[in-house]
Order: structure tokens, then C-alpha cells, then sequence
């Protein structure tokens, strides 16, 4: 029984191969590999649309950023000594015959550039005083981000003017850049000064006033406890100096007509003389 069935497997297995085998002419021959490029062509794809999506969002992002910025009102008001130096700098002659009239002296320019210079310093003082304070209510969350956004740019903008007022500076006159800076400090010490004069001599009166007041309330209660009436007192000051005057001499007379145990019991020359007087 063994024998036919392997006979019969034998028979099929050995047609099915032959004929798989003799059904193509053509030996098998695998398929080339595609070139190197080709391989690279969908990672460099994917990168080229991702950078591409991120340098678009980058941008609108930014723009969205400086839009908003340029909305917030800024920390300090117009420049006003600014404008001035730069107005002056760039009138230019109406004609050419009138130069020498029209023309703005040097000398001019540089006391515009002194007085710019001095706004920038009390601008710098302002921010260095409110930095502090202003982070740290930053941290607490007391104040939004928008605010800090309103000082850093002005901070910037800080930096840059200084620069340029260095550059003006050493343009007129080499080195001078150097200590403009620090001359306008002494001016603005000097208008704080000046101004902090003027308010103790505005508080003048006001100190009289007080110090007079004080004074009659002090006189008041000390006429008070010596028992003088103080209408008296405030309405005639010479007559009250009078009386405490009158009375401290009284005080002495009996003190000294007292005199002592001897004259009191002395023989009767003391006792004559006081009936005569």
C-alpha cells in the first residue's frame, strides 16, 4: 500500500516542479536598487515641510508680537529735547545768500545736545527706580505681562538713544562723549537741589505759623500753672511779664526781710528801725 502512494506523489510533485520551472525561459534576476537619491528624496520632503511650517509660524508669531507691542502706549511721553536737537540739526538755510544768518550755530547745537542728554539721565534714573519694584510685582502677579513688555522696550530704547547721543557727542568735539553724560548728571543734581530749595522755602510760612501756635500754647500753660489768667496773658504780654516779674521780686523781698533766727530774735536797734519805716 506504501508503494502506490508514493508512486502517486512522486508523479505530482516531480510534474508541478517541472512545470514551474520550464514555464519561463528567463532565469530569475532580482530588480536593481534604486539610486541614492532617490532613497533621500521623502526625509528631505518631510524636513523641507516641517522647517517650512515652522519658519512660517515663527514669523507669524513674531509679527502678531510686534503688532501687539506697537499698540501699548509707551512708558514715557514724546522726546521732547529730541526733537528739538534734531529739528535744529537739519534746518538747512532758505537761501543761499542768507546762510550765514539762518545757519544755527555750533555752540547752539551743542547746548540742544546738553539739554537732550539731561532728559535722558532723568529717563535712566526713572527706570533704574522702577525696575525693582516692578519685578517684583511681576512675581507676585500683581501686574501683567504687557507692562513688563512697555519697560523692556524702553529700556531698549534707552540704550540706543544713549549710543546715539555718545555719537553726536564725540562728532563735535573728539572725547567729549565721554563726560556729557556725567555733566548732565551734575545739572539734573542741581535742579534737584534747586527744586528741593524752593519746596523747604514754599513751607516757610506754614513752619511760622505752626512754630507760633506752638509757642502761644506753651506760654499758655505756663501762665497757667503760675496761676495768672491767660485771656490777660495773650491780650497783654508786658503787663504779664510784669507781674511774674513784680512777683519774683516780692518772693525775694520776704525772703530776704525774713532774714535769719539771729535777726529774728535781735536786740532792739532791728525792732526800731522797722517802726520807723
Amino acid at each position: 500500500m506504501d508503494d502506490p502512494l508514493n508512486a502517486t506523489f512522486n508523479s505530482t510533485f516531480n510534474g508541478t516542479f517541472a512545470n514551474g520551472t520550464n514555464s519561463t525561459s528567463e532565469p530569475f534576476t532580482p530588480s536593481p536598487p534604486k539610486p541614492f537619491w532617490t532613497n533621500l528624496l521623502l526625509p528631505t520632503l518631510y524636513l523641507t515641510i516641517l522647517l517650512t511650517t515652522l519658519i512660517s509660524f515663527s514669523r507669524t508669531y513674531r509679527s502678531r508680537q510686534l503688532q501687539r507691542a506697537a499698540r501699548l502706549a509707551p512708558w514715557f511721553p514724546s522726546h521732547t529735547s529730541r526733537d528739538i536737537y534734531l529739528t535744529l540739526l537739519h534746518l538747512e538755510p532758505s537761501d543761499e545768500k542768507s546762510e550765514k544768518s539762518t545757519k544755527v550755530p555750533e555752540s547752539v547745537l551743542k547746548a540742544a545736545l546738553l539739554k537732550r542728554a539731561l532728559e535722558d539721565i532723568q529717563r535712566i534714573v526713572a527706570l533704574r527706580q522702577a525696575k525693582g519694584p516692578l519685578q517684583a510685582l511681576l512675581q507676585r502677579g500683581s501686574v501683567g505681562e504687557e507692562l513688563w513688555v512697555r519697560f523692556q522696550r524702553a529700556e531698549g530704547e534707552m540704550e540706543a538713544e544713549v549710543k546715539e547721543v555718545v555719537e553726536e557727542a564725540n562728532a563735535y568735539v573728539p572725547g567729549w562723549g565721554q563726560v556729557i553724560f556725567q555733566s548732565a548728571n551734575e545739572m539734573n543734581q542741581n535742579l534737584l537741589l534747586k527744586e528741593r530749595t524752593a519746596e523747604l522755602l514754599g513751607k516757610v510760612d506754614e513752619e511760622k505759623a505752626w512754630w507760633e501756635a506752638k509757642k502761644q500754647g506753651v506760654q499758655r500753660q505756663f501762665l497757667k500753672e503760675n496761676g495768672v489768667e491767660s485771656s490777660e496773658a495773650v491780650s497783654s504780654p508786658e503787663i504779664t511779664g510784669k507781674r511774674i516779674e513784680t512777683r519774683s521780686s516780692d518772693e525775694d523781698a520776704v525772703i530776704v526781710e525774713s532774714g535769719g533766727p539771729a535777726q529774728a530774735q535781735g536786740g532792739p536797734g532791728g525792732g526800731k528801725k522797722k517802726g520807723r519805716k
